[in-house]
């Protein structure tokens, strides 16, 4: 360990931390093994030790200490994320913060809480104390902390209705710390939100959020099949468009991926049958049949409120957004996939473009999400992946065909995203980290402002692996 990095580590022996190298190997890992690609580039990643704040005042202790030795600081929720965000790169120290796990206080369509609570807690919490529920998490909600899912996600189960978490409204209020000789604590609202949401933790570090909440529903799980692609993408589109049916999720898989993947599924379902997966209010479910019955081609196979299966499937969340990855993962260790956006109004048209150029060797998932009054699609392809260069390939084919990928095969936040700086984001970090200690290696504004996106980048200060 280096001299700077143990005094750190002394300085701050008061905090809990691990000592245990397995803990610490543990919290330096998220889902970046999702990715072939980054798990080739990261799977010897380790801190040098790791450090438990339980407050705010010991966030600005580590912060300040860090700061004084020069140790890089990356901060992590439950490691849910899988573009390698949480991973410390160049080592130094990982700040823990799921010990700050407080449920502050809760209001008529608000909440107010620490980032290290976990979601499906929060959830609950808001439930039991005013008959409300936060309006969107992410599919790993049961594991998944808040300040995590602010600070490495984009959207989830309730975009389909709510939007995207950058969306105006969508988060209210965050509380920050910067990383200076002095820290500062600061809150942040309206335009302002965008410096650290969706930052990876590069900039400050997040110690208090208010999130909007909704009524809360006893939301009925259905599952609808369809041999008909077309209608598997009409049937989410349409319901999600459809103002008076009340809906929290709208999941399109090609076949033969419920067949194939999900288990409790598959004694349901062919080789041939596309699903649908939804979240309805139980005041809609009426309507929602009504529409459906108009359509001969699809089918209900499953709705929660009634049918028996032998095994519970479980919510229908579960099997969306990126769980639908770690489900196929489990069956064929060489599946991975990639995140793009089909925009309204060609959404569906450029799906099937993509589904005649590549099926079967990718996989149509589809998520319905609102953006800017109009319904998109997220998608989530499944890949089969056979080398690095066809998976680059099939990026630029998507990319010239006018889709917008999120490459989750890269560990920055440009690359990530639009392939562009972010520069509201990149003057807070100058004013915020002078030193560049908060999780390096992520905002290529910050290491090489002339960086031209042609290739994937490489931090210069990444560890080395061990030979």
């Amino acid at each position: 360990m280096k001299e700077n990095v143990a005094a750190a580590k002394a300085a701050l022996a008061h905090i809990e931390t691990s000592e245990r190298r397995s803990d610490i190997k543990a919290s330096s890992r998220d889902y970046f093994w999702y990715s072939p690609v980054l798990k080739d580039r990261l799977n010897h990643v380790v801190a040098d030790f790791v450090v438990r704040p339980k407050n705010e005042a010991e966030v600005i202790e580590v912060l300040k200490t860090c700061y004084a030795h020069n140790v890089p600081v990356t901060t992590r929720g439950a490691g849910t994320g899988n573009y390698g965000q949480a991973m410390p790169l160049e080592g130094g120290c990982v700040m823990h913060l799921r010990d700050m796990n407080k449920v502050k206080e809760i209001h008529p369509g608000r909440v107010i809480c620490e980032p290290g609570v976990i979601l499906k807690d929060l959830d609950a919490a808001c439930i039991e104390d005013s008959g409300q529920e936060i309006r969107m998490f992410s599919s790993t909600w049961a594991t998944a902390t808040v300040g995590g899912f602010i600070a490495g996600g984009s959207g989830g189960v309730g975009s389909v209705t709510w939007g995207s978490l950058r969306d105006l409204g969508n988060i209210l209020r965050l509380r920050v710390v910067t990383m200076e000789a002095e820290p500062r604590v600061l809150d942040f609202t309206g335009d302002d939100l965008a410096r650290v949401s969706h930052a990876y933790g590069t900039n400050g570090i997040i110690t208090e959020i208010e999130l909007p909440l909704a009524p809360r529903y006893e939301w009925i799980d259905v599952m609808v099949t369809t041999e008909d692609f077309d209608m598997a993408m009409q049937v989410s589109d349409d319901v999600a468009n459809l103002d008076g049916i009340l809906i929290k999720v709208a999941s399109v898989y090609e076949a033969p991926t419920a067949h194939d993947y999900f288990q409790r599924v598959k004694p349901y379902v062919t080789e041939k049958d596309h699903l649908v997966g939804l979240m309805v209010a139980p005041h809609s479910m009426d309507a929602f049949l009504t529409y459906l019955g108009r359509h001969d081609s699809a089918q209900l196979i499953y709705r929660s409120d009634e049918t028996k299966w032998d095994e519970d499937p479980g919510p229908v969340f579960e099997y969306g957004w990126n769980h639908t990855t770690l489900r196929a993962l489990q069956f064929d260790p060489k599946v991975t996939y990639l995140q793009i956006r089909y925009a309204f109004p060609d959404h569906k048209e450029l799906v099937n473009k993509m589904r005649a150029e590549f099926y079967p060797e990718v996989l149509q998932h589809l998520e319905s999400i609102r953006s800017e009054g109009t319904l998109n699609f997220a998608g989530l392809s499944l890949i089969k992946f056979t080398t690095e260069e066809r998976l680059d390939e099939i990026v630029r084919i998507h990319e010239e065909a006018g889709a917008l990928v999120y490459n989750p095969h890269r560990y920055t936040l440009e690359e990530g995203g639009r392939q562009t700086v972010d520069d509201v984001q990149l003057q807070f970090k100058k004013e915020a980290d002078p030193k560049g200690l908060l999780n390096p290696g992520k905002m290529i504004a910050w290491d090489d402002p002339e960086w031209s996106y042609d290739q994937m980048y490489a931090y210069p200060k990444l560890q080395e692996a061990k030979r």
